[in-house]
């Protein structure tokens, strides 16, 4: 499995998002330690230094499901700011946490009910680092 990329500043606000949401039971245990393994052993950088092909938090990705094609588009948030009628997606959803830190064309194992599937991801189509947008 490679290594996962993840900004300084996206690190820092999902550790305290993580640890708000555990003040107010808004996240199972199971779902907050798979994140903060995630975070503690992805490789950290400054948002200046975040390759442009990186999903970072705000970012829009276009992904698909390896087995059945369907494609579909979304943007990672911060928890208060996930809408679904808006394609916004809490960074606590499986699917979200499974995507932050990896790179375009990256194939990622993800259990779903029915057993597990691979996702991949098509394209970044906004990146708030690569468009100059560090205080997202």
């Amino acid at each position: 499995m490679e290594q996962i990329i993840i900004t300084k500043q996206d690190s820092t606000r999902i550790h305290n998002a993580i640890r708000d949401a555990k003040l107010k039971n808004a996240i199972k245990k199971e779902d907050a330690d798979k994140l903060l393994a995630e975070l503690h052993s992805a490789k950290i950088v400054s948002s200046e230094d975040i390759p442009k092909d990186v999903v970072t938090m705000n970012s829009i990705v276009k992904i698909h499901f390896q087995n059945n094609k369907n494609s579909v588009q979304f943007q990672i948030v911060y928890p208060h700011l996930a809408n679904i009628k808006e394609n916004k997606i809490s960074i606590f959803s499986s699917v979200a946490s499974a995507l932050i830190g990896y790179r375009v064309h990256d194939e990622i194992d993800w259990l779903i009910p029915s057993g597990m599937t691979k996702i991949v991801i098509d394209e970044i189509i906004y990146q708030p680092e690569a468009a100059g947008d560090f205080d997202l």
